[in-house]
């Protein structure tokens, strides 16, 4: 749909079209020069490029892609991209007709005029088009907008999808074009009409009860309530006291090794305290024991599947601690290909996938590979196969290599550090989930005291037989402490030996409350749970620290006090929405519109009779946290008035409750408590250039600064001073204080910038120097235990303990 602003636009882009034409004929009279400049590939991608009569137009969605693919499609095809989606719901408004059966109101996104008329002037010229966005939900999205946009005749319009970028990929996709899946787009539609009527509709019912710039989603609110759900158990959990009985023993043969007390009189034992403890050391004594059984068993331990990318997510974090958002980023560049000898090549498959299904010349590649360069009895007889589970689209293979002979090692210095590591990840698990079962010798000695045989003492070894796929990978852990399958040697022993008694180590223990959530494992909880799908994970954990309803603590998330308020208020007024079965069912009824055996306009129907009376009891049942006003003992220190807590922008704060004629607040801590500095501001040795008085601490939406005390009437305010001088050559700066407000985290750079982008890796210590290297100051290390400095200069290890 045309509004009248984009027919202006139209008119405008055209009347330039027409300038430019006059243009380049008064240069084609010039003499021509002997070289011509090149067309860089960004460029290429949003000029009106010309199609050659005849010729074939591909518009893909990245414009990563368009030099690879004029390299394999040769000069019969034009390649152009959309660059991403180029029509959408409005930004300012619902855009949904809820009484005309939902019908959605498209425009196009801002600053993709330009783009799509190129399009439409190459599609007019082009003898075929074919449509070759990213094979997924979104990718036929925006097939279908440009389809749309461009307005050619549906014969001479295909669709295709690479799920690979190479010449095997392009070539299998060119040979198998169709037309635009009208179910896969519906679902994708459905979807986004959905969250939109949820976004719109309940969160501007948050920014009247509590404050604007809040929102709600259909998927992201379920994620937060998993988080403060988690956290609540932690708050509530009671630790539990129980003990455990090691004996330290050693046979005839050494090394010594320890046994556990497992059963009493047949069943597991529990010890809740000291006093049970010390009778059972009583009744056991210190006396040697005596072997009853020894059982030893083969046990296999076969390779995981290769990865999709829920686990591709999973994995990257345990290992690599990467962010979901960051893994799909670097995966994004490593399927849409990087410079290698002069050729741009993809080097891994789609990685927005839920199957571990592998075509069958990938399995051949895999086990050419493993022949070749392993011993034969790392093949197995017949290819691994994965069962993928039903809820799985199965669409697209699992995520590995397009060409496993490209190994990690020819790749270095050719990737970024990023892209290195991740490609390694994929494959190593891929390869390996060619290869054959680790295999492992299990042993289990339960040994007895001759006056107490009532209490079996176990043990329990493995030691490795054959390594297997395990020569290559092994899978990364979740929330444990130890690998169940390291492997623990037990002496050589026989049935009937006796074994002497070292040491007896009862030890104290109290119950844990559950783990909070990793990246790795909250992706791992949303897919458990079916909530959202596996090109939505990124997005949902970064909205929701983005929103700043969960707070990561180095490697866990916690939800912040907004965001258990905020997730309070939505249980409480729509329990559907909130309700971790409803969105599971939610999201396998939008998976149903995909396969056709559901109709989106029903699904749609059907959710909203049930949303808006819902809606409009939250109208009047929500608590309305923006009226009120908590009491306090805190006197205003301007007008005497007892201060009040109310919720604003930036969480709670202390306000007079003489507003307007008072202005006074003051800021509180994530405790409720004053902050120190609001009572008693920290003086720097920074002078203000504009009164001469030492300026103070202050904390503001972007972290700490130095301000002059003077204020209102001197202005004056700059970044805090470490006191340690900027080390590059040539530059006075001082390195100073910074908040990045994206990261939320304080760094300590420059402040010659942009001049000077020179950053410290951790914060500078002033008047420290490195006693090994000369650097002029050393850095705190947030790593030493005890507390300590260390150098920063590259190559240097020097470090002192505080």
């Amino acid at each position: 749909m045309v509004d009248a602003a984009k027919k202006t636009a139209v008119k405008k882009t055209a009347a330039k079209k027409t300038t430019a034409k006059k243009k380049a004929a008064k240069k084609k009279a010039a003499p021509k020069k002997t070289t011509a400049k090149k067309t860089t590939t960004a460029s290429k991608s949003r000029a009106a490029v010309k199609v050659i009569p005849g010729q074939s137009l591909v518009i893909v969605e990245s414009p990563t892609k368009i030099r690879t693919l004029s390299r394999l499609l040769g000069k019969d095809y034009t390649i152009m991209a959309s660059v991403g989606h180029v029509s959408d719901l409005p930004t300012k408004e619902l855009g949904v007709d809820v009484e005309d059966g939902f019908k959605p109101r498209y425009e196009t996104i801002r600053g993709k005029a330009k783009v799509l008329n190129d399009l439409k002037r190459a599609a007019k010229t082009a003898e075929k088009v074919y449509l070759a966005p990213d094979p997924d939900r979104e990718g036929e999205a925006i097939a279908w907008h440009v389809a749309q946009a461009i307005d050619k005749p549906p014969e001479s319009v295909f669709r295709i999808t690479f799920d690979e970028i190479t010449r095997r990929g392009v070539e299998q996709g060119l040979a198998s074009p169709r037309q635009i899946d009208m179910a896969l787009f519906e679902a994708q539609q459905a979807r986004r009409i959905l969250d939109r009527l949820v976004g719109y509709k309940i969160s501007p019912l948050l920014w009247k009860k509590v404050r604007r710039g809040l929102s709600a989603g259909r998927v992201q609110s379920v994620a937060v309530r998993l988080i403060c759900e988690r956290e609540e158990e932690i708050r509530a959990f009671n630790p539990e006291e129980y003990w455990s009985i090691d004996l330290k023993v050693e046979a005839e043969n050494p090394p010594p090794f320890a046994m556990a007390l497992a059963q009493f009189q047949g069943e597991k034992v529990k010890i809740g305290n000291e006093e049970q403890a010390r009778a059972i050391l009583d009744a056991v004594g210190g006396g040697p024991l005596d072997i009853q059984s020894i059982q030893t068993k083969d046990a296999r331990r076969h390779p995981a599947p290769p990865f999709i990318t829920s686990t591709l997510q999973q994995e990257a974090a345990r290992k690599l601690h990467f962010t979901a958002k960051r893994t799909m980023s670097v995966a994004q560049r490593l399927y849409e290909g990087v410079e290698l000898n002069g050729e741009h090549i993809g080097l891994i498959t789609y990685m927005r996938t839920d199957s571990t299904r592998i075509a069958g010349e990938a399995l051949t590649m895999a086990r050419e590979y493993i022949t070749g360069n392993y011993p034969p009895e790392y093949l197995p007889e017949n290819p691994n196969v994965y069962r993928t589970k039903k809820s799985a689209q199965d669409a697209h293979e699992a995520i590995r290599p397009t060409d496993v002979s490209l190994t990690p090692d020819m790749l270095k210095g050719k990737l970024d550090k990023d892209q290195q590591r991740l490609y390694e990840l994929i494959w190593k698990r891929f390869l390996a989930s060619q290869m054959t079962s680790a295999v492992f010798e299990q042993t289990r000695v339960e040994a007895v005291a001759p006056e107490a045989r009532d209490y079996l003492f176990v043990a329990t070894g493995q030691v490795s037989k054959f390594k297997g796929f395990l020569t290559l990978y092994q899978e990364g852990l979740d929330d444990q402490a130890e690998d169940p399958n390291a492997s623990k040697s037990l002496p050589k022993m026989n049935e009937g030996e006796k074994l002497s008694v070292l040491e007896i180590l009862p030890n104290q223990h109290f119950t844990q409350p559950p783990p909070r959530f990793t990246e790795a494992t909250l992706v791992r909880e949303l897919e458990k749970q079916g909530i959202g799908r596996p090109s939505t994970y990124a997005s949902i954990i970064s909205v929701i620290q983005e929103k700043e309803y969960a707070i990561k603590d180095r490697t866990r998330f916690a939800p912040s006090e907004l965001g258990e308020l905020v997730n309070g208020l939505l249980v409480e007024c729509f329990p559907n929405i909130l309700d971790v079965g409803f969105t599971a069912n939610m999201e396998d009824r939008l998976d149903h519109v995909e396969d056709g055996s559901v109709e989106w306009h029903g699904l749609l129907d059907a959710f909203y009779k049930d949303f808006e009376p819902t809606l409009q009891e939250a109208t009047q049942k929500m608590r309305n946290v923006k009226a009120e006003a908590q009491e306090t003992d805190i006197e205003c220190d301007q007008c005497g008035k007892k201060m009040v807590i109310k919720w604003g922008r930036n969480g709670k704060f202390l306000a007079c409750p003489g507003y307007p004629e008072c202005k006074n607040t003051r800021n509180l801590d994530k405790d409720g408590q004053v902050v120190e500095e609001d009572r008693t501001p920290e003086e720097l040795q920074q002078t203000c250039p504009n009164c001469g008085q030492n300026l103070v601490v202050k904390t503001g939406r972007n972290g700490r600064f130095a301000a002059c005390p003077g204020y209102p009437n001197c202005k004056h305010a700059e970044a805090i001073k470490t006191g340690a001088k900027c080390p590059n050559d040539g530059c006075d700066g001082d390195l100073v204080e910074r908040y990045s407000a994206k990261k939320k985290s304080t760094f300590y750079s420059c402040n010659q910038w942009p001049k000077c982008k020179y950053i410290a890796p951790a914060k500078p210590v002033a008047g420290t120097r490195c006693a090994e290297c000369g650097h002029s100051f050393l850095v705190e290390d947030p790593k030493a235990d005890p507390p300590g400095l260390r150098c920063p200069a590259e190559g240097c290890g020097y470090k002192i303990t505080l």
